[in-house]
């Protein structure tokens, strides 16, 4: 379990504590979580450019600690998070690692049954903090509006955006709390200025991101003085260098700025066609739901709770992500 020692020497001081209790255990025990029967939401398909680094992260804590994980693939869709959650809540488990996307209204009255059948609950990459205040759970992921306003921010200053620029900004307007970020990077490039045409997105398109290349397209010939597109995720974003070819675009000629590294992330920052990127670390959003749960089930600890948000990566710093966003760890 060095690996974990050498994880603790560059992690903040609460996951440090963590990953020594989980490395303390694991060295009394080999396998010390293996009694505990948990249910785990990666969120995308699978082979998800973003979902499979959180399902990565999910796989070395089951490694690491012995639980005993499912893993379910929802394709980003709302109705098949829901019943999934539906399905577990009924089932044997002690835990339940969720995705937060169906909001707090839909993931509410599940919460509920789950905490009377003593399932432990914790959330990754969207927040439900109404949930977790009734009904108990922790939360790893970005803070998304804080992380949705820093990147608009940061675009204006490192883009000097302002009056007379118009951005495009992507995001799924429809779902309560999935377009908090969005929406604060929309306030953020508007407080500087810009003038900001929203463009819907689908979970299909974060499952095939070739389908965004028609809107994309139609966006910019219909605002063909579009300065910057910001995307909702890294699927999109990686998928850039497509959209900017099929709209005839070199590259630099659009920013293209969002969320996530990945490998196809990197690839577009080293050929130009990607300039800013936000990093939500979603290997943390894989690792830590499970080990909090395994922390929870056998030591009575308290739900845990970590900010994932690392800050930017531009064309000044990828390459430092560089081979860990290309083994998927990143």
């Amino acid at each position: 379990m060095a690996n974990i020692y050498n994880r603790c020497r560059v992690a903040a001081g609460a996951l440090c504590v963590a990953l020594l209790v989980s490395t303390a255990a694991a060295s009394a025990a080999e396998n010390w979580c293996s009694d505990t029967k948990i249910r785990f939401f990666t969120g995308g398909a699978e082979g998800d450019a973003f979902g499979s680094i959180v399902h990565a992260g999910a796989i070395q804590a089951a490694e690491d600690t012995g639980a005993d994980v499912d893993y379910l693939f929802s394709g980003w869709e709302m109705e098949t998070m829901v019943q999934q959650l539906r399905e577990a809540v009924a089932s044997d488990v002690d835990g339940i690692a969720m995705m937060g996307h169906p909001g707090n209204s839909a993931i509410a009255p599940l919460a509920e049954d789950a905490a009377a059948k003593g399932i432990i609950m914790q959330y990754q990459n969207t927040d439900v903090p109404d949930v977790r205040s009734a009904h108990g759970g922790g939360y790893v992921g970005a803070q998304l509006v804080e992380q949705g306003k820093a990147l608009g921010e940061r675009a204006i200053a490192d883009f000097e955006l302002g009056a007379g620029d118009t951005a495009v900004v992507f995001g799924d307007w429809t779902t309560e709390t999935r377009a908090l970020r969005e929406l604060a990077t929309v306030d953020a490039l508007k407080a500087g200025g810009v003038e900001v045409i929203k463009l819907d997105t689908t979970p299909e398109m974060a499952a095939d991101p070739n389908l965004g290349i028609p809107i994309v397209t139609a966006a910019l010939v219909a605002n063909p003085n579009t300065k910057l597109i910001a995307y909702p995720g890294g699927q999109m974003l990686g998928n850039a260098a497509t959209y900017m070819q099929a709209a005839g675009k070199a590259p630099g000629e659009i920013i293209n700025i969002g969320f996530d590294t990945s490998p196809q992330i990197i690839s577009a920052f080293e050929e130009g066609w990607v300039h800013l990127t936000s990093d939500q670390q979603p290997f943390l959003q894989g690792y830590l739901p499970i080990l909090s749960i395994c922390l929870q089930h056998n030591f009575d600890f308290g739900p845990m709770s970590y900010d994932t948000g690392a800050g930017f990566v531009d064309v000044t710093n990828y390459k430092s992500v560089a081979e860990l966003a290309k083994a998927g760890l990143r």
